[in-house]
């Protein structure tokens, strides 16, 4: 069943028309990606389907009563918690549920028995809307969102004090809990670790209604997209199949089309060419041949009826760019030794060992707030270690590329942005930004009107005319859409310094990065291989880890059982175990309340039940002591 058509639509901004005479259908169920280059309309389509903006010509049309999950502007919350703003998606439910309560408290009270039926009978009532629809799975919901994002710790934070990143996530969330027939997610993987990007992708795998996404992230778009829609030159193709498939099927399709017009224009050269020889032939002949020019008459109507094929553009424009370090560093470019941070009363981390070498690839993995971010300004010398040794090496000439690119710069140009970093005449400067795809008045563009890759683009263009021998990334395909993440790729690839990178783009790291370094509770683990092999490794010591913790929490309540046995105890050293033992027990049975898997719940059910035991032996060995 088809939930949205587009039909001949055309869009300008400010007399630039970004698409026309655009059409296409969405069907129930599929899951889409929207795929193009930066500036091509993917955004500007987005919102149209959304309803956020409106069509110069054509038309769109949604299934009757459809409803949209879009998140374009952070809506405002004034004086609510996260949490508050989360429960929003269950309007209708938490409305009900304050009715129950309500019910509830006037059942309580004394009032007649008449009174207290028709209270029954509307408790009742309510209690079946609030099963039929859900009600008891909300809570359930909302923390398997929370827990999947990695929001929790900003449930009971009030929403307005949220950084932007926060917000965004927090509107993703609420999103994905209103669960919406058609939902249209833009770059939704912006503001997210590596953790909740997976978990995103699951979720959106078992999402029953419509998808449409645009992503930079080809992990994630394999993962999700059951069909690609290719937005390019104004025009728009559906593809039914994955990302990776896609990119295969539209290779061919150019190759096909490459093919079929060069065949035809060999046609096309083969019949003007016969046609000035039977002209010729024609205006030769004694007296001149009217059959010969009938003939060459007819062809040209041929050849003019015949619908010419456009030439297919086989390399579209692409930055063009080359890193290349002048002078090499020296062996040891980063060494941080038994290096600790803390904010207030929180240690981030404590006793990292990092260490980096000459040409090496390193990258820096974890979930947000564990400290990757400061891990760089320990580097850069933006923030102070509080114990250990944070030394860059000798002759090592950085270049640090920020996922905050350019805050603050508001009224300058581009080309002075540049001019500022990279010391180039006016005209050189503008040569150098056309390889970064800023061409003509583009350069005269004040930075606070560039979009997130554009911003990115600038940056890259002012290191790669740097002196540079270290490059520091934080997050450098963000914004950047699929084509530029290639050409950035096979640049770093190719640069003879050494590499730094934090990042979320699992292919990203997977490509480039050979070391990498994860952040998990406070420390920092090292893997020699790239993000596919150091999750499977750190899965397989979180797998062991979760076996042998029960075993060692256990082991002391053994021991002392043993030791009691064979030499007795006091009672004030029974009720002391018997405090911990109970404190153990109560963190065991929080666990068992939060956890989902079915294997995790038998593990801990049967540790509880061990404790338990043990608890109730001491009690006996205490009423022997008293």
């Amino acid at each position: 069943m088809i939930i949205c058509s587009v039909n001949h639509i055309a869009k300008s901004f400010g007399g630039n028309l970004i698409f026309k005479d655009l059409s296409l259908e969405i069907n129930e169920g599929k899951r889409v990606g929207l795929v193009g280059r930066n500036g091509c309309g993917k955004t500007t389509l987005m919102r149209l389907l959304a309803g956020e903006e409106t069509v110069d010509e054509g038309v769109i049309h949604w299934k009757k009563g459809l409803k949209i999950g879009y998140l374009a502007q952070i809506p405002h919350y004034e004086n609510m918690t996260v949490n508050q703003v989360l429960k929003t998606a269950f309007q209708d439910l938490v409305e009900i549920e304050t009715k129950l309560k309500s019910l509830e408290i006037a059942m309580s009270s004394e009032i007649e028995p008449s009174i207290l039926e028709r209270l029954i009978n509307e408790y009742g009532k309510f209690q079946d809307q609030f099963t039929l629809r859900g009600g008891y799975d909300m809570d359930f919901e909302l923390d398997r969102v929370s827990q999947g994002l990695n929001i929790t710790g900003l449930s009971e934070k009030p929403f307005m004090l949220l950084s932007g990143g926060e917000k965004t996530k927090v509107g993703l969330a609420l999103s994905l809990l209103k669960k919406p027939e058609l939902l249209l997610l833009d770059e939704p993987t912006n503001h997210l670790d590596l953790m909740a990007v997976e978990w995103l992708g699951t979720f959106l795998k078992e999402y029953e209604g419509t998808i449409i996404l645009i992503s930079h992230d080809r992990y994630f778009l394999d993962e999700v997209v059951t069909n690609v829609l290719d937005m390019e030159d104004g025009e728009i193709e559906l593809y039914h199949t994955n990302f990776s498939d896609f990119v295969k099927s539209k290779e061919e399709k150019l190759l096909r089309e490459f093919q079929e017009y060069h065949e035809q224009q060999k046609k096309i050269k083969k019949m003007k060419e016969a046609i000035k020889r039977l002209r010729d032939w024609a205006n030769r002949s004694n007296p001149p041949s009217s059959a010969l020019h009938k003939r060459a008459t007819n062809m040209q109507r041929a050849l003019d009826r015949m619908e010419k094929l456009d030439r297919p553009k086989l390399d579209t424009k692409k930055m063009l760019i080359d890193f290349e370090a002048n002078d090499r560093s020296g062996k040891d470019v980063v060494v941080m030794k038994d290096v600790s941070k803390r904010f207030g009363d929180r240690t981030l981390f404590e006793g990292v060992d990092i260490h980096v070498q000459y040409k090496e690839r390193v990258a820096i993995v974890g979930e947000n707030g564990t400290g990757k971010s400061t891990l760089i300004k320990l580097i850069l010398h933006e923030v102070e270690a509080d114990s250990g040794i944070v030394k860059v090496g000798s002759n090592a000439k950085t270049g640090y590329l920020s996922q905050h690119v350019f805050q603050g710069v508001n009224d300058e140009r581009v080309i002075d942005v540049f001019r500022s970093a990279v010391t180039v005449n006016e005209g050189e400067a503008r040569h150098i930004l056309a390889k970064f795809l800023f061409y003509g008045p583009a350069v005269f563009r004040k930075v606070n009107q560039l979009s997130g890759g554009e911003r990115m683009r600038l940056r890259l263009a002012q290191l790669m005319y740097s002196d540079i021998n270290f490059l520091i990334l934080d997050e450098p395909t963000n914004h950047l859409d699929i084509d530029s993440c290639e050409v950035l790729e096979e640049a770093l690839d190719g640069f003879n310094g050494t590499i730094l990178a934090v990042s979320h783009d699992r292919y990203f790291l997977n490509k480039l990065f050979k070391k990498t370094y994860w952040i998990q509770n406070g420390n920092v683990l090292v893997f020699d291989g790239n993000y596919e092999w150091a999750r499977k490794k750190l899965d397989e010591r979180n797998t062991k880890i979760s076996i042998e913790e029960p075993i060692k929490r256990a082991e002391p309540k053994t021991v002392i059982k043993k030791q009691r046995e064979q030499i007795g105890k006091g009672a004030d050293e029974i009720e002391a175990d018997l405090e911990k033992l109970e404190a153990t027990i109560l963190k065991l049975q929080l666990l068992l309340e939060k956890e989902a898997e079915l294997q995790k719940i038998q593990d801990l059910y049967k540790e509880l039940e061990d404790l338990e035991k043990q608890r109730d032996d001491l009690y006996d060995q205490l009423d022997v002591v008293s």
